[in-house]
């Protein structure tokens, strides 16, 4: 046979192989499909109804970038990602046209003045610039856009010091001082991986004037690697600061009071997706997690979902007495609002013992975490925008409002949202999720199954390879001054000359039907309404 017969040969037994290995393959999958007792679709449709959880499987990533409008979308929308990705990476926050947001819908406003304050009225301090990088887009195409990275002194938008946020000012011999009212909620090292955690500590200590939550799952050489500030959190398992046996440990609760960055400890009663207590497998527990947690290599932890130090208010203000005196710093609780009748208690007894917390973090029930159950996400704790006022109209009724400082927390990843949470009582604000997407998180909603695709919510090495600390600091560093920055535009315009000075008044709540209402009077009424009811 020659050469040509040979190619004839060839191409017909290349032909029958593209015909027959897809029949194959078909019949085979047929016949797998009729047969398997597991799934009703694939036994009536076989092979075809694969397309369904096909579909299905890819439905989440088709909705975030294809078919969701840029103000939908779960938890965040679109539009609030690239908010918070824009400040991170561009240190931008400029639009054009017009705002994206469906003004027709409830919502809080911020009250403008006819006359703004004018920018060198503003109480700031600007005094140091902030060494940092910013990207600058050179063209943009379809399918490229070409972008350098370059270096720029930015505007810290501090606090002056008159206007500084101060924990434990008259309770301890170490006061927490703040010149900006933005920090980091916390985020456990194991939940995010080392480089998330690194990254988001030198963009912290970069900017300065804010502050890191360690997370309730321990202090880790991780959280100190950019020497910022540190609020150093314990969970009712004591990761951190316990004894081989589970007990609490004053030895280590004073070695880390002791720590100059350690600035703070929030006592850690509940989490707004998360009143329970944390899982982690035993697999994840290696021997530097159980080095900084305090607890055995490779076994499984089951955090008990309250402390066993106190179980009343007035045991669990002795145990905040102690540790107060002992490390020398405030000490403040994290809650979530649900019971009234609890909360009031407690704040009565602060009234009458003078005792009690330096600061308190309400978190919202729309709050996120690494992982909880769906039934506890989803129902249990008030949002951030109901329950931050009912806490501070309880403490200023009470008279005790000057005493304690409250910290906001709960999707406020917007210099809007921040503003209008300081309005409703907060002195401070946590974030949490900003700051994981300003190091890169694209919200793929597995955080709980450490296979993160961009390497934030994960301990995988491979997956954490692409996430570069040493760009994303900048990204971090960028996003808190753009929000800061952002907070004296807002106060600006409300006639104020600094954000810590917005109140209940400079905001009005619009209904679906158009009708403005001071929030004031919403607070006052509802109180007057829950105080009818109990009596």
């Amino acid at each position: 046979m020659g050469l040509t017969d040979y190619l004839v040969i060839g191409l017909f037994i290349f032909i029958a192989l593209i015909i027959l290995v897809p029949v194959l393959l078909f019949i085979y999958l047929y016949i797998k499909d009729d047969n398997q007792q597991q799934h009703s679709i694939l036994r009536n449709f076989p092979v075809l109804g694969k397309v369904r959880y096909f579909t299905e499987h890819i439905g989440p990533e088709l909705r975030q970038y294809l078919f969701d409008g840029d103000n939908e979308g779960k938890p965040f929308s679109r539009k609030e990602y690239q908010d918070v990705v824009k400040a991170g990476k561009y240190k931008e926050r400029l639009i054009g046209f017009g705002s994206l947001k469906d003004f027709e819908a409830e919502g809080f406003y911020i009250r403008n003045t006819l006359f703004p304050k004018l920018t060198d009225e503003m109480k700031v301090d600007n005094a140091e610039k902030i060494k940092t990088r910013v990207y600058k887009i050179d063209g943009e195409g379809l399918f490229t856009r070409k972008e350098h990275n370059e270096e720029k002194l930015a505007d810290p938008y501090y606090l002056q010091d008159d206007d500084a946020v101060v924990l434990g000012e008259h309770t301890c011999r170490y006061p927490f001082r703040v010149k900006g009212q933005v920090g980091q909620s916390a985020m456990s090292y194991g939940a995010l991986g080392e480089k998330a955690i690194q990254a988001m500590s030198k963009g912290l200590g970069l900017a300065g004037g804010t502050w890191m939550n360690s997370g309730e799952g321990g202090l880790s050489e991780h959280h100190l690697a950019g020497n910022p500030d540190i609020m150093m959190q314990i969970g009712p398992d004591l990761f951190g600061v316990r004894k081989p046996n589970g007990e609490f440990s004053w030895e280590e609760f004073k070695k880390k009071s002791e720590m100059p960055q350690v600035k703070a400890f929030e006592i850690k009663l509940a989490q707004g997706a998360k009143t329970r207590g944390g899982h982690v497998e035993g697999e994840k527990v290696t021997e530097e997690i159980a080095q900084i947690r305090l607890v055995e290599v490779g076994k499984t932890i089951n955090s008990p979902n309250r402390f066993y130090e106190f179980s009343d208010v007035a045991s669990m203000f002795d145990w905040i007495e102690e540790l107060r005196s002992v490390g020398g710093k405030p000490v403040g609780i994290k809650i979530v609002v649900g019971d009234m009748a609890a909360l009031e208690n407690m704040i009565s007894y602060m009234k009458e013992s003078g005792k009690g917390p330096d600061f308190i973090t309400v978190d919202g029930g729309e709050g996120g975490t690494g992982a909880t159950y769906q039934e506890l996400a989803d129902t249990v704790g008030l949002p951030i925008n109901s329950a931050l006022p009912v806490v501070d109209e309880m403490l200023r009724q009470y008279g005790i409002r000057d005493r304690v400082k409250l910290i906001a927390s709960g999707k406020l990843i917007t210099p809007d949202k921040i503003a209008i949470a300081l309005a409703m009582g907060a002195d401070l604000v946590n974030i949490a999720r900003g700051m994981m997407i300003s190091v890169g998180c694209i919200m793929a909603q597995v955080c709980h199954s450490n296979t993160c695709p961009a390497g934030v919510a994960t301990t995988d090495k491979k997956l954490q390879d692409g996430l570069v600390v040493d760009e994303k600091m900048y990204r971090v560093a960028n996003y808190i001054i753009s929000l800061r920055e952002g907070l004296y535009n807002l106060a600006a315009a409300a006639g104020i000359d600094s954000p810590t000075q917005f109140e209940r008044k400079h905001i009005v709540h619009k209904d679906e039907l158009g009708r403005v209402s001071p929030v004031e009077d919403l607070i006052i009424a509802a109180r007057r309404t829950q105080l009818q009811k109990e009596s």
